[in-house]
């Protein structure tokens, strides 16, 4: 974790800790909603980079872990009667991938720098909403930091080999810039991934 919060530019505000203990229900319903998200991006990237073994093997072994954490929270969810549906998502992923260039290389070293944000700013939050939680999601998010960890840095790694002898520091600052505008703003409605709800 000290390797996350020293490459995110800001902790996530106590405002969403709030805003997500008021809206326990969405929290777990969004939070599905991100796994399953995460899990369709690593699949897109294998459809569309099919030469690059590493990048395979990579985003094959996160796809099959987000589904697991996907299946893992749905499993909370029925438990706990609170019924799955599809909700709006919140504007951060579009907004963060807003400056991601259009044209190859570049647009796969983007798109990985922006996984490694989501995956690290997913991360910092399970870590800092967890002790505010019961004890089983408590276990369950702390359970989480490892693997999203490892996401993280999987991501970073793979966007500085697509980069080759390129240094993308500029390209994550960028983005980083990005995420911290995000989580820092007003949302209008709470989700996993917004910035802060009005009171």
């Amino acid at each position: 974790m000290q390797e996350i919060n020293a490459f995110l530019l800001c902790p996530t505000p106590d405002e969403w800790i709030k805003s997500a203990l008021l809206h326990p229900e969405m929290l777990l319903i969004d939070h599905a909603n991100c796994e399953k998200k995460a899990a369709s991006t690593a699949l897109n990237l294998m459809y569309r980079y099919v030469s690059d073994f590493e990048l395979l093997h990579k985003m094959s072994r996160l796809a099959r872990e987000e589904l697991r954490h996907f299946e893992q929270v749905i499993s909370i969810m029925e438990a706990r009667n609170i019924v799955y549906h599809q909700e709006t998502a919140s504007r951060y992923a579009a907004e963060l991938r807003k400056p991601v260039r259009t044209f190859e290389p570049a647009r796969l070293i983007d798109t990985l720098i922006v996984g490694a944000i989501i995956e690290a700013r997913s991360c910092e939050r399970f870590e800092k909403l967890a002790p505010h939680l019961d004890e089983e999601l408590q276990k369950f998010y702390l359970s989480l930091l490892k693997s999203e960890a490892r996401h993280f840095q999987d991501y970073l790694d793979l966007a500085k080999k697509a980069a080759g002898s390129e240094n993308i520091d500029d390209r994550v600052e960028l983005f980083l810039r990005r995420d911290k505008e995000l989580v820092n703003s007003e949302d209008e409605c709470f989700r996993f991934h917004s910035g802060i709800i009005p009171a």
